[in-house]
């Protein structure tokens, strides 16, 4: 599946192949900051044991880039810029999904044992986070 690159307004959210190496043993898929990222890695996270009802993210970062990856099972991210919502469901360890700045992300519709590998352009600063809805849609219209 080649990339599908869909633009918003502040940012930009695409997929993000990442190379594999096929073996008799087993397949390899690697990523390397600045390389097959836009930017260099600086924090990698993992969600797991995330019950199949529950809902992740509902927030935005004024700065901070992630690419967001299912290396088992599945789930829903709904991003939206302010004016645009698009869904992906993320299903395959070498394809992530690219989340610039500015844009609201959520997950939803985990599957069983899913687990979920976030690769982040900043370390954790919790003032970089918008965490409303309403204060990042203004920021947003402010930004335009």
């Amino acid at each position: 599946m080649k990339d599908q690159t869909k633009p918003h307004q502040n940012g930009l959210v695409r997929l993000v192949n990442l190379p594999q190496i096929h073996d008799p043993r087993g397949d390899l898929t690697f990523v390397e900051g600045g390389n097959h990222l836009p930017f260099n890695i600086a924090r990698v996270y993992y969600l797991y044991n995330v019950p199949v009802d529950s809902e992740r993210g509902g927030h935005a970062h004024k700065d901070l880039e992630q690419v967001v990856f299912a290396l088992s099972g599945s789930f829903r991210m709904t991003v939206d810029d302010g004016k645009t919502k698009s869904e992906y469901w993320l299903r395959d360890p070498r394809k992530g999904l690219y989340i610039s700045r500015m844009i609201w992300r959520e997950m939803d519709a985990f599957s069983q044992g899913a687990v979920c590998m976030v690769l982040a352009s900043h370390p954790y600063d919790e003032a970089d986070y918008y965490r409303d809805y309403n204060e990042f849609l203004a920021a947003a219209r402010e930004n335009a």
